[in-house]
């Protein structure tokens, strides 16, 4: 047996069970999660995103009224709970684009969805740089629970109102 060889099966049997064992931690699904009911006198903002294999690997924070309320992650889902009353949700984005925010109105016990969508823009001109672009859509209640149920649960991100 040459000098070396053991190591060298052991680092390659290690770098393999690293890669199976990566692609096991996931998260599990909103719909597969304990997530409790909205608190009384409060309401609940769902931020979602869906999975987009070829999309450009941004992460962007997710604002509600100005401030930073999570990020979010293609394929994942988070929530916030927050006292009734109007919202402006937003996404950072480094292209500033028409209707790229949310305006929405909450009561008590009330849900609202908002998918942040992405558009990756290519330029044409070689060289040039690419830059992504984030909407924060409002999507209809019975839209949103379906396509929220299907995403990864946040869970750290959501729990619990912003301060």
């Amino acid at each position: 047996m040459p000098p070396g060889l053991p190591c060298r099966l052991i680092f390659v049997a290690a770098v393999f069970l690293l890669a199976v064992l990566s692609g096991c931690a996931q998260l599990p699904t909103v719909a597969a999660s304990d997530v409790p009911a909205i608190a009384a006198q409060r309401a609940r903002s769902w931020i979602y995103r869906d999975l987009q294999q070829s999309a450009i690997p941004e992460v962007p924070q997710v604002r509600l009224n100005g401030v930073v309320s999570g990020v979010a992650y293609q394929g994942q889902a988070f929530y916030r709970d927050v006292p009734p009353g109007h919202y402006h949700v937003s996404v950072d984005s480094m292209v500033a684009d028409v209707n790229q925010s949310s305006d929405v109105d909450l009561a008590a016990g009330q849900e609202a969805y908002v998918k942040v969508e992405q558009l990756d823009n290519f330029n044409e001109d070689e060289g040039e740089p690419t830059f992504v672009t984030f909407y924060a859509r409002l999507i209809p209640v019975p839209i949103g629970r379906a396509e929220v149920a299907a995403s990864q649960y946040q869970r750290a991100a959501g729990a619990g109102p912003p301060s």
